[in-house]
C-alpha cells in the first residue's frame, strides 16, 4: 500500500498532519528532520516513526510512495532532487525552487524518470476554488475579462509572531518567511486558481519592493510588497497584490461582461462564492447590492477546522497524487503546472522597480476540474 513520508517537521508539517487525518486511507510511513529534537517532538505528538537521515528515509520508502518536501524554501531543490534520483514521487511545499534553473532541472529529471512532481499550494483543488471555476465555466458572470486578487496579511512585522506555535510546538519560521518574502510564500494561493481557470500566463508586468527593512538579523532582503498585472493566453487580465503591510484582505473578484464573481478568503476551503449581477435601472448602471451564493451540489472533499490563519486541507494535493499513482492516470497537480507557477511567481518576486513586461517561457495545459465539481450547482441568496 502506498504511503506518505515527510521530510521537514517544522511549523507547516503539523498543518499537513492534521489534514492527512481527514484521509484515513493514507498511511504516514516515516518522517525526517535534520533537527533531531524537533523530529522527536513531532513524531511523539503524532505517533509516527522517525528516520535517522534522508537516505534512511528513502531506503524505507516504496515505489508508489509520495515524499512530502516540507523543508525550508532554500532546501527544496536539494531535497526534491535527492528524492527524484531515488525514484520517488515528490510533492513539495512552495516554491518548487527559488531559482528557475533549479526548477527546470527538477522538471526535466522528473519527466525523464516518469516521476510525479508537484508543488503547493493545493487549495485550487478545494471547494471554494472549484466552485468559482465551475461558475466561470458556466458563464454565470458572462465572459470573464479582468480579475482583482488581493493577498494582504496586515502589518505582520508588528504581530507577536515569535509566540506563534504549531500544534506540536514548532515556532512559526519568521526568519525564513521574511527572508523569502510574502510573494513566494503567498502568491501561489491565487496564482494556482487563476492558472487553472484561465490557462497559462503569457506575460507579467510587475513591481516589488522591501518597504520595511531589518526584519531579520541578517542583511538578506526580500520584497514585503508586490503588485503584478498578469496577461493570460486566454485574453483575461488579472491584477495580483501581495503584502505583509496592508490590512488583511484576501478577496478575489472575477469581473465579467454580465456581473462579478466574488470570494472573500482564499485560505478557507469553505469560503462562499457569490455572484453579483449587473443591470440598468432608469438609465443608471447598477451592480446588485444583493450577492447570491453559488453552491456545488453533493459532497466535495474532507474539511479541516481553522488552524491559525488557515482553514485549508493541505492534504488535497498529496491525496490527488496518490490517487493518480494508483489509477495510473495524469496528476492534476502536474510538473508542468508547478514549473509554470514557479516562473510566474519568481517573475513577480524579482521584478523590483523594473516594471517592463516579462515574457513567460513555460506553459501548462489546463488541469481537469475535480469530479465532484462537474455536477450542476445552485444559486441562491
Amino acid at each position: 500500500m502506498s504511503a506518505v513520508l515527510i521530510v521537514g517537521t517544522g511549523y507547516v508539517a503539523d498543518l499537513y498532519m492534521r489534514s492527512l487525518k481527514t484521509f484515513p486511507a493514507i498511511r504516514i510511513r516515516k518522517a525526517y528532520d535534520r533537527d533531531s529534537r524537533r523530529l522527536g517532538e513531532f513524531c511523539n505528538y503524532w505517533g509516527i516513526e522517525g528516520a535517522e537521515s534522508l537516505d534512511k528515509l528513502l531506503e524505507t520508502s516504496s515505489e508508489g510512495d509520495v515524499i512530502l518536501n516540507l523543508t525550508n524554501p532554500s532546501e527544496h531543490y536539494k531535497v526534491s532532487l535527492a528524492c527524484i534520483q531515488a525514484g520517488r514521487h515528490v510533492y513539495s511545499e512552495k516554491p518548487l525552487a527559488t531559482k528557475m534553473a533549479d526548477a527546470y532541472a527538477l522538471h526535466a529529471l522528473a519527466t525523464k524518470s516518469g516521476i510525479f512532481l508537484a508543488s503547493a499550494p493545493c487549495s485550487v483543488l478545494g471547494e471554494a476554488a472549484q466552485t468559482l471555476w465551475r461558475a466561470v465555466r458556466d458563464g454565470s458572470a458572462g465572459t470573464p475579462l479582468i480579475v482583482y486578487a488581493e493577498l494582504d496579511d496586515d502589518f505582520v512585522p508588528q504581530a507577536p509572531y515569535q509566540k506563534w506555535l504549531s500544534e506540536s510546538g514548532a515556532p512559526w519560521p519568521y526568519a525564513d518567511e521574511f527572508r523569502v518574502g510574502c510573494t513566494i510564500e503567498h502568491a501561489g494561493y491565487y496564482l494556482t486558481w487563476l492558472i487553472a481557470i484561465f490557462g497559462s500566463v503569457k506575460s507579467v508586468v510587475a513591481a516589488s519592493a522591501e518597504l520595511i527593512e531589518k526584519k531579520t538579523d541578517t542583511d538578506e532582503a526580500a520584497p514585503d510588497f508586490s503588485v503584478a498585472t498578469l496577461f493570460f493566453e486566454s485574453g483575461v487580465v488579472a491584477r495580483l497584490t501581495c503584502s505583509i503591510i496592508a490590512p488583511h484582505d484576501h478577496r478575489l473578484r472575477v469581473i465579467g461582461s454580465g456581473g462579478v464573481l466574488e470570494v472573500d478568503e482564499s485560505w478557507n476551503n469553505d469560503a462562499k462564492v457569490r455572484l453579483r449581477r449587473r443591470f440598468v435601472v432608469r438609465r443608471k448602471l447598477i451592480n446588485s447590492p444583493i450577492a447570491k451564493r453559488i453552491r456545488l451540489r453533493g459532497p466535495t472533499h474532507p474539511k479541516v477546522g481553522r488552524r491559525g490563519a488557515a482553514a485549508m486541507n493541505f492534504a488535497l494535493g498529496p491525496a490527488e497524487m496518490l490517487s493518480a499513482i494508483k489509477e495510473g492516470c495524469p496528476c492534476r497537480m502536474s510538473a508542468d503546472f508547478a514549473l509554470h507557477l514557479n516562473e510566474v511567481t519568481l517573475a513577480i518576486q524579482n521584478a523590483g522597480d523594473n516594471t517592463g513586461a516579462a515574457k513567460m517561457q513555460t506553459h501548462c495545459d489546463p488541469i481537469e476540474p475535480m469530479e465532484w465539481a462537474q455536477v450542476p450547482y445552485g444559486v441562491g441568496e
